[in-house]
């Protein structure tokens, strides 16, 4: 949150520091103008900041991130609610991200990547047509790599949760011995002639 405070202010000095100048201009050219002007200007430079703060608020409190054996589900969303589900067998790839300011605060992103062409959706209810979507952000946490540790141990653990793909190690003397592959044939064989 004092990551999103931190850009929230930087944002709001610039564009206050902006605001003051344009009418420290027009005041200067026109004293009446300015004077005209400077309840209008005090708006412009107060409510945007109110409402960007507000939103900061309402976004961190939106934002949710649940995380079972099986997937990993992601909340978002103040006017409009996104809800993701990613699936731990379709994970392709999981980073963590951090840019300069984050490495001030400690904090990271973690980007999950899933398996998919990247292509586009048919038109939805608004009539346009969206990218789909393909991975999973975790933004702002710190401690973004034992998140990803995490992600990738359930990772490993659905990959060989019975799905075809897992190594076959099987110990010394669990093969069909032949008694097993006569009792499977003569199984087949009445099978055959019943159909």
């Amino acid at each position: 949150m004092s990551y999103l405070k931190f850009q929230f202010w930087v944002g709001l000095t610039l564009f206050d520091g902006l605001v003051v100048i344009v009418w420290f201009v027009i005041a200067v050219s026109s004293l009446l103008a300015g004077v005209l002007t400077a309840l209008p200007a005090l708006a412009i430079a107060v409510l945007p900041g109110m409402l960007a703060y507000l939103a900061i608020h309402l976004r961190y409190d939106s934002t949710w991130y649940v995380m079972t054996a099986r997937s990993l589900r992601i909340r978002r969303g103040i006017w409009i609610i996104r809800e993701t589900t990613i699936t731990f067998e379709n994970v392709q790839n999981v980073e963590v991200r951090q840019g300069p300011l984050q490495r001030f605060f400690g904090i990271a992103d973690v980007l999950v990547q899933t398996a998919g062409g990247g292509g586009k959706q048919p038109a939805g209810q608004h009539g346009t047509e969206t990218m789909t979507d393909h991975h999973g952000l975790i933004e702002g946490i710190s401690h973004a790599a034992e998140i990803r540790d995490l992600i990738l141990a359930r990772l490993r653990r659905s990959r060989v949760a019975g799905l075809g793909d897992e190594p076959h190690h099987l110990p010394a003397g669990a093969g069909w011995s032949a008694e097993h592959l006569a009792v499977l044939r003569e199984i087949r064989d009445l099978a055959c002639r019943s159909a």
